[in-house]
């Protein structure tokens, strides 16, 4: 994390203040671009499928992929066909759209949607233009309602339900619009969209985030032996969480090592720590899985929303019509 960064989650101070300037152009040209689309000036793409969009108002560590993680089942057992589209960030896919298979590297798909795809097997397209994305898995797939990870101010793609995630331990930072703080839209927003969804609350909008156990990053089978102490090393965007997470499941961190979010590794990234046992996000451990030792480890998280949340998840559903009532 840089120096302004670091800043976004502190009083406010000379730098974020310094920063106004480009904060309040910022907030002009998204002002305006959001008042375009909403009085039909600039044209949004409505699909022929429901679009649910589950983003964040903030940058980065939100909490969004381990709810899509969990939303993609729970629609399933809804008895929907679910898709996903993901703007695939720090990708280098072959073409666009493109569907992330087993043949997938992280490389082509990126960290988190080869992530959502390894884990749910779901169909899952990458792509920057989110129309063509849709439109082919509305033609190669035929789904009944299409996930969006992330495009909360992608304003060109109209939605039918939107789904904000809130971190409910760093909340907005300092409340200050990019590049003073860490918002790319002021919280006024939630008012408008149809869930704002807490990470890290009990509270009924809310889930939490629970592990489920240490897995071999090499293998990706869970572990019930394994080192007690090591280095964790992560590239996301709140690794303090992480590091929290790994102490409270007896993990002793003998020292820490925070790359940029979506970080690329490479084995030389490891050369210097050698041997010694090493700790990571299963974010991270999609993109070291071919050349991980025995003794890296990953620790998987799942979010376990309320019963609240889900009834009033069930509800708006119903109220949009993608479910019939009583399902």
């Amino acid at each position: 994390m840089n120096k302004i960064e670091k800043s976004w989650y502190q009083p406010i101070g000379i730098l974020n203040i310094a920063l106004l300037p480009l904060s309040a152009l910022f907030w002009l040209v998204s002002s305006v671009r959001r008042v375009l689309f909403k009085f039909g000036i600039k044209s949004s793409y409505k699909a022929h499928v429901p679009v649910l969009i589950v983003g964040n108002i903030g940058i980065g560590g939100n909490g969004k992929t381990p709810f899509v993680l969990w939303l993609v089942p729970y629609l399933n057992s809804l008895g929907l066909k679910v898709a996903v589209i993901s703007r695939g960030y720090g990708a280098k896919p072959p073409y666009t759209p493109y569907q992330v298979s087993e043949q997938s590297t992280p490389e082509q798909a990126g960290d988190e949607p080869l992530l959502i795809f390894n884990r749910l097997g779901c169909d899952i397209v990458i792509g920057g233009d989110r129309k063509a994305s849709i439109e082919y898995l509305i033609e190669h797939n035929e789904p009944d309602i299409i996930i969006s990870d992330d495009g909360l101010q992608h304003y060109q793609l109209a939605r039918d339900i939107e789904v904000c995630i809130v971190d409910n331990e760093r909340r907005f930072g300092n409340g200050l619009l990019l590049p003073s703080g860490p918002l790319r839209e002021l919280p006024g927003r939630l008012k408008s969209v149809d869930l704002a969804v807490y990470n890290g609350s009990i509270k009924e909008d809310g889930y939490s985030l629970c592990t489920s156990g240490i897995y071999s990053v090499k293998t990706g089978e869970k572990l019930k032996a394994h080192a007690t102490k090591g280095i964790a090393i992560s590239a996301i965007g709140n690794p303090s969480r992480f590091e929290k997470s790994l102490r409270a499941n007896g993990i002793t961190i003998t020292q820490t090592k925070h790359f940029a979010d979506h970080h690329l590794y490479g084995e030389h990234d490891f050369e210097p720590y050698t041997n010694q046992p090493v700790f990571m996000t299963e974010k991270d451990a999609v993109k070291c899985q071919k050349f991980a030792k025995e003794n890296w480890y990953f620790l998987r998280v799942d979010a376990v929303p309320s019963d609240a949340l889900i009834e009033k998840l069930h509800r708006l559903l119903e109220k949009k019509g993608i479910i019939g009532h009583g399902i």
